[in-house]
């Protein structure tokens, strides 16, 4: 039996892999945290690894607080970037391979077509550019690493935007939400499904290691996303668009940041639900 090793597995993705670990008997499941395993100690990485015979490791760990990462550099880089060179460094010196999650954020947002995994990156905020360098040092010092970059997640767990409207669309009447800014949701749990779906590939020994899209599917803006929320969550709440520049955020945030998933259905016969469809499951659920 195979051991798979679970970062960040308090998060929203983390929570989504316990719920779906148990259909995947043919493995047995480390989740980890921060209180378990810091992933910033580069010693105490390659000891648990090692100790633990670890034969994959899902990191779902990141600094995520766009905003805030602008005044926190050095943490948000301790954890975006450097904690993964150690996780690569310590799957590599054992032969385990490595599915990583990574972000829109390291697109600009100026494209009009879907982002392909091939497409010039060039972020423009902290967060983006240390979820990047990230990517880099992971496939630098593990060949055997698949990062899946994602996109506007959301889930039944931790804090997001679809608990943040239902909840403010409980006791406000009206909202303002940017229509300028273009993506696809992702549900957690669709991205957990995805995630899993890659190791077991990996077991049937058909792993295919490079830079991955994955969101749902469709396309929206925050205003309509929010619109659907609010239908969806039988909020009576009217929501008003505005433009980017009529919000006050500290971290730029791309325009356009709809992702070619292409590459994922073809390679792993993932299969990529409707966003409107998988916020419907999560609310329900909620």
């Amino acid at each position: 039996m195979k051991t798979v090793l679970v970062t960040g597995a308090n998060g929203q993705l983390g929570h989504s892999i316990r719920q779906l670990a148990i259909t995947y008997p043919q493995f047995t499941f480390l989740f980890t945290d921060v209180d378990t395993l810091d992933i910033c100690d580069a010693v105490a990485v390659n000891t648990y690894v090692k100790e633990q015979s670890v034969d994959y490791i899902l990191n779902c760990a990141a600094y995520t607080a766009v905003d805030k990462a602008e005044d926190d550099e050095q943490l948000c880089q301790s954890i975006n970037c450097d904690a993964i060179r150690y996780l690569g460094e310590a799957a590599y010196a054992v032969g385990a391979k490595v599915i990583h999650v990574s972000t829109d954020y390291v697109f600009d947002g100026t494209h009009y077509l879907p982002y392909v995994e091939t497409d010039e990156t060039c972020p423009t905020s902290v967060y983006g550019c240390t979820k990047l360098a990230g990517e880099q040092a992971l496939i630098a010092v593990c060949p055997d690493a698949v990062v899946i970059r994602t996109a506007w997640l959301y889930s039944e767990f931790g804090n997001n935007f679809v608990k943040t409207m239902l909840r403010l669309g409980a006791e406000r009447e009206q909202l303002n939400v940017v229509f300028d800014q273009v993506g696809s949701p992702t549900y957690a749990g669709d991205l957990a499904y995805a995630m899993l779906t890659i190791l077991d590939q990996a077991e049937k020994g058909s792993f295919v290691s490079g830079i991955y899209h994955y969101s749902n599917e469709g396309v929206c803006s925050w205003y309509d996303f929010a619109l659907k929320i609010m239908e969806l969550g039988s909020r009576n709440c009217h929501v008003l668009p505005i433009e980017s520049k009529d919000y006050s955020a500290k971290a730029n945030r791309p325009h356009f940041s709809v992702l070619n998933k292409a590459k994922i259905k073809k390679i792993y016969q993932v299969s990529v639900p409707h966003w409107e469809a998988s916020l419907r499951k999560c609310i329900e659920k909620l």
